[in-house]
């Protein structure tokens, strides 16, 4: 199995982002595989009746972009995401692109274990905030 960062390489303030714009397709995706069919994501009517008076993407669709972070970029390949808190501050809608980042903020060598500040960010507005804890292959 290849690996991404190895624990011992990783610092504080180290970090990585990806983006990807929310489609229609995507959103149609992520229902049938989450079996998630609440109306504010598949109903235009129905949607309009809500607090964001229209429909708007999962906000599990988003926060996986951290999951993408976290086993593709940093740590990467080979760590095992064990944790996460989120906090969904603003919706997603179809056309908006969101950019998560993860950030390393604490390092446990005796379990090689990272935690990182996640965050999903539309334009400057922050969507989703929380913190993932990662095991991490060890060169040793």
């Amino acid at each position: 199995m290849s690996t991404g960062t190895f624990f011992e390489d990783l610092r504080i303030g180290q970090s990585a982002s990806i983006g990807k714009t929310i489609s229609e397709a995507d959103i149609l995706m992520f229902t049938a595989v989450s079996l998630d069919t609440n109306p504010i994501h598949l109903d235009a009517e129905a949607a309009k009746q809500t607090v964001f008076g229209e429909r708007i993407a999962h906000g599990m669709l988003s926060a996986s972009l951290i999951s993408a972070l976290l086993g593709t970029r940093l740590p990467g390949p080979g760590s095992i995401y064990m944790r996460q808190s989120l906090r969904f501050v603003a919706p997603v809608k179809i056309g908006d692109t969101v950019k998560a980042t993860v950030e390393v903020v604490s390092l446990n060598p005796e379990k090689k274990r990272a935690t990182l500040k996640t965050i999903c960010m539309v334009g400057d507005e922050l969507v989703i905030e929380g913190e993932a804890y990662v095991q991490v292959p060890s060169r040793g």
